[in-house]
């Protein structure tokens, strides 16, 4: 009876509750928890009600969740959802966290009512910061997760509507955070080269890797209906995927890769936002930040959607390759990403031809002038995009091109000269360069006779005699044209140095002559004008 009448009377709220009413769909941090109930408990209210929802101030190593999960409450499914959760509590009655029964050892009934429970579980994020911390609780989570991978694997129902918010629940409440971003300041960015920094490894990559497994089983898994599951894997969770790409952690950002091309394979009604969300990382990239850890895995998806795309090609995609693609060969840093970014602007030109001007214009535009590592990826890249080149694309640009070309050929870097003279070796090159010969021989014709002349480097000197050779054998007569016209040049521009230097003696004779009674020198108009002449020429010579 004293029980009795102790039992209506009204309890004093703990502490614990007080904290977690403040917020819907966050998860408990670590240190909230102990505090509150001691190193290895959770609060005593059930997960599902509103007294056990977590607030997103208490979380302190994850950031904040998707929107769609702080008002999944106010829907007639959140309502579902909330009604469920609270038969679903992981947590016993001492508030100890436990693990629960295995999907085995229940009933196929309570199959589903078991598999809510443990995604409630999983909610919990620990801290990896410290190894010994949580040890026991930390291993129920990862031998949950696992479970869970297994049944998502297996399950032979579709998931309903219930069971898809609360996998992205739980998927959101462990994945997405906010990482520090030290190295985006621009005073670190002058020091900072992402080649000679170390990988980084996040301490939580055993419970991240299970719950990214999950993610992907998920998404791919036949059960998981597009139309249904597009309610939650949403927008602001396809923005929240895509800022995990700057991870430090390559394992991440390959589980993000293959993640997000199966979303976009999968969820249709998605592809144009994903597309622009990805050119916005890309503008942010080249025109603000320049550090971005996750460029290559984005353009690995990019690759392969470009490679779908169907023909003729819209306006969006060519702004895009205008826009984006052809800008990033810009940041100092392409070379991180520059095989998938030349494998994205190949694949465009194979898809359309006639951007092969744009592309090789393009490619002018951003050509490094002292950066030699980087001047040989460009020629590597100029060569597959000239292969699937035709040859009236080809006369549009290769005026420019080859006055570039003759540039890289006298280069004293020997990879430069020695990866410029390789384009010879490729046939259909070849043909192009043979076929226009009329045009492209004067142009580069000074650059392999300097080469053959007084490169320092023999391999240089005999792949340049090499592409004399073919020249020569393609058309003898314009080749000894040019060599006609090179002499005269020279002949010229030794005329027009002797000059200077007579010019200069005449100007030091005058001056040493009115040195010693201290009077002014003029220079008479003649003599200044013949000076200021012959000092221009060589430019002129030059740019020919």
């Amino acid at each position: 009876m004293i029980k009795q009448i102790f039992g209506k009377l009204p309890r004093k709220p703990s502490k614990s509750s007080h904290n977690d009413s403040n917020g819907d769909g966050g998860v408990h941090d670590n240190s909230s928890l102990n505090s509150a109930l001691g190193p290895n408990s959770l609060n005593n209210s059930k997960p599902g009600s509103a007294s056990s929802k977590p607030s997103n101030s208490s979380r302190s190593n994850n950031g904040p969740l998707n929107s769609h999960s702080s008002t999944s409450n106010k829907s007639n499914h959140g309502k579902k959802t909330a009604s469920l959760a609270s038969q679903a509590g992981p947590i016993s009655a001492s508030g100890v966290y436990e693990a629960l029964p295995s999907f085995r050892d229940v009933p196929s009934s309570e199959k589903q009512n078991l598999f809510l429970k443990k995604l409630s579980l999983c909610y919990v994020v620990f801290d990896f910061s410290d190894p010994s911390k949580n040890l026991r609780e930390k291993e129920i989570k990862r031998q949950t997760l696992l479970e869970l991978v297994d049944y998502i694997s297996s399950v032979s129902s579709k998931f309903n509507e219930v069971a898809m918010q609360e996998v992205t629940r739980m998927v959101a409440a462990n994945l997405f955070r906010t990482f520090p971003s030290p190295n985006h300041d621009s005073k670190i960015l002058e020091m900072y080269d992402m080649e000679d920094e170390e990988p980084a490894m996040d301490p939580a990559w055993p419970h991240l890797q299970i719950v990214y497994e999950l993610l992907l089983r998920f998404v791919v898994s036949p059960e998981t209906d597009a139309k249904l599951a597009k309610r939650y894997v949403d927008h602001p969770f396809v923005l929240k995927l895509l800022d995990l790409f700057d991870s430090d952690d390559q394992r991440e950002r390959e589980y993000l890769k293959t993640i997000l091309h199966r979303i976009y394979g999968k969820f249709m009604v998605h592809r144009p936002f994903i597309r622009k969300a990805i050119n916005n990382i890309f503008y942010r990239f080249i025109f603000e930040t320049e550090k971005h850890n996750g460029i290559a895995e984005l353009l690995e998806i990019l690759g392969s959607i470009i490679n779908g795309f169907a023909l003729p090609l819209k306006e969006e995609h060519k702004l895009f390759l205008v826009r984006a693609l052809i800008p990033l060969h810009k940041p100092k840093c392409v070379s991180m990403y520059h095989q998938q970014l030349s494998y994205c602007i190949t694949q465009f030109v194979e898809k359309d031809f006639k951007l092969a001007d744009t592309v090789i214009r393009g490619l002018l535009k951003y050509w490094p002038v002292t950066n030699s590592s980087k001047e040989v990826m460009f020629l590597g890249e100029l060569e597959e995009v000239l292969e699937a080149t035709q040859t009236a694309e080809f006369q549009r640009c290769m005026v420019p091109l080859f006055r570039q070309i003759g540039r890289c050929l006298n280069s004293l870097h020997f990879q430069v000269a020695e990866r410029a003279l390789f384009l010879w070796n490729n046939d259909h090159i070849r043909n192009l360069i043979t076929q226009n010969r009329t045009v492209i021989l004067p142009i580069i014709f000074p650059a392999l006779e300097r080469n053959t002349r007084g490169h320092w480097n023999p391999a240089v000197q005999s792949l340049t005699l090499n592409v004399r050779k073919i020249f020569s054998d393609a058309d003898q007569a314009i080749f000894d044209e040019c060599l006609t016209r090179y002499q005269e040049d020279e002949a010229k521009q030794k005329e027009l140095q002797e000059k200077r230097e007579l010019t200069w003696k005449r100007l030091e004779d005058v001056a040493a002559s009115k040195v010693v009674s201290n009077e002014a020198v003029m220079v008479s108009k003649s003599i200044s004008s013949i000076a200021i002449d012959k000092s221009t020429a060589p430019k002129a010579t030059a740019s020919r």
